[in-house]
């Protein structure tokens, strides 16, 4: 299976999780994109892949010129998904490609999902 995925920019990790009382919580930004990912897979009615091993081709449009660690976004989309009920865990992935795109007003990212055949032992 394959699914085409156009989303708004993640947060970065920095952005993504805070330090209250002692605990890692996700802030306010990780939430908002939470919800933004569930609304996106509730409406574009985005099906399950279930527990399948995964294939990503991930490519982050950047919102202007500064720099920022690209790895940083993975784990907010990754976990939005997740979330969202698209795959189980985000441990399923065996192949990630993240590439960094051409400024885009307002940030995006685009993401392919695709199920990879099971290994033969």
């Amino acid at each position: 299976m394959l699914i085409t995925m156009r989303l708004p920019l993640p947060p970065t990790n920095n952005t993504y999780y805070r330090n209250f009382r002692g605990r890692m919580i996700i802030g306010k930004p990780g939430r908002d994109y939470k919800a933004l990912v569930q609304e996106y897979v509730t409406v574009n009615e985005i099906p399950s892949l279930g527990d399948a091993r995964l294939q990503a081709i991930i490519t982050v449009f950047p919102k202007d010129r500064r720099k920022w660690d690209l790895d940083g976004r993975l784990k907010g989309l990754l976990d939005s998904l997740q979330d969202a009920g698209v795959y189980n865990n985000d441990e399923q992935f065996d192949q990630i490609q993240i590439t960094r795109g051409k400024i885009k007003v307002g940030g995006g990212c685009t993401i392919v999902l695709a199920t990879l055949d099971s290994p033969t032992e």
